[in-house]
């Protein structure tokens, strides 16, 4: 670091020294023609030896920086279009003005090259001023790289339901720094990229398909068999299940109160929340109108009377 900051102290001071010779040239000039001294032929020669020196120097520096910028301009539309239907829209836009930008700059430095401008220094200087900024920025370098990686491999695309650095929604937009999400209860949360690639990603509509997991119980009183009928019957009575893979009604777990089926039907993702709520009130009014009885949570305490040496209860 400390070896750039001599480099552009040199390039400074040849710059300051530069300057001062050509406002010494120019003051004598002045005063030359002010004193009536002003030679014509001599200025004349004085023009043509610069024209000779640096005109074709300013000549291909200007074709190189109009040719360069046109350059540019061609190569990071064509990107553009290369990408587009491919990846993500705004993506290929990041890229189109990713690569405009690098070849300008490439074109500039060629310029300043061209006209004889040392740009060594001038390089160094950028290349440390580029390091502090990422330094300084590197919590949104992480948010565009992320950003990168989510919209190349689409774990989610738009209109999904995922879940997300600890957030539930639905996907709305897919930014370079940040991810817009829509909870259930239409709040809207910005969501930085880096936390979602640092963490898991649950896409509850990737696949289309959802099982609906319910879990009833019933009274150790109850029929078994019928208790499954009744189930049974709820189920093929809603024609928003699929009927492949089939439903699964079975007993689970003999419950401290009762026993506990699990009821496992598949459905389309977009119906998963109206089948879930239409199913738990629908089993327990038909398992009530057939005299089965879901119980409440409860404890058997039994007493036991002990007797006394002296033959008295305790």
């Amino acid at each position: 670091m400390a070896e750039v900051t001599d480099q552009a102290g040199v390039a400074a001071e040849e710059a300051v020294k530069a300057t001062e010779e050509g406002a010494t040239t120019m003051s004598n000039t002045i005063a030359d023609i002010a004193h009536g001294n002003f030679d014509v032929d001599g200025v004349t020669e004085e023009i043509s030896e610069f024209l000779a020196t640096y005109g074709l120097q300013v000549v291909g520096a200007i074709i190189i920086l109009v040719v360069g910028w046109w350059v540019a301009r061609f190569v990071s539309r064509i990107i553009e279009r290369a990408l587009r239907g491919r990846i993500e829209p705004t993506l290929a836009s990041f890229f189109k003005t990713l690569t405009y930008a690098l070849l300008l700059a490439f074109v500039i430095i060629a310029t300043l090259e061209a006209l004889g401008v040392a740009t060594a220094s001038f390089i160094a200087v950028i290349g440390a001023a580029g390091l502090a900024i990422g330094f300084a920025l590197q919590g949104s370098l992480a948010n565009l790289a992320a950003g990168v990686m989510i919209l190349i491999f689409r774990p989610f695309k738009a209109e999904d339901f995922v879940e997300v650095a600890g957030t539930k929604g639905v996907v709305k937009e897919v930014h370079i720094f940040h991810t817009i999400l829509y909870t259930p209860d239409n709040l809207k949360v910005i969501v930085p990229n880096n936390q979602i690639t640092s963490g898991n990603i649950v896409n509850y509509t990737a696949n289309g398909t959802r099982r609906v997991d319910l879990v009833i119980g019933v009274s150790y009183d109850d029929d078994l068999k019928k208790t499954k009928e009744v189930i049974s019957s709820v189920l093929s009575a809603d024609d928003r299940l699929l009927k492949e893979p089939s439903p699964t009604v079975a007993v689970s777990n003999l419950g401290d109160s009762s026993v506990d089926f699990v009821v496992r039907p598949w459905v389309n993702a977009a119906d998963y929340w109206a089948v879930y709520f239409d199913l738990t009130e629908k089993i327990k009014v038909e398992l009530e109108s057939n005299g089965i009885s879901i119980p409440y949570p409860q404890r058997d305490i039994h007493i036991k009377d002990t007797v006394e040496p002296s033959g008295k209860l305790a």
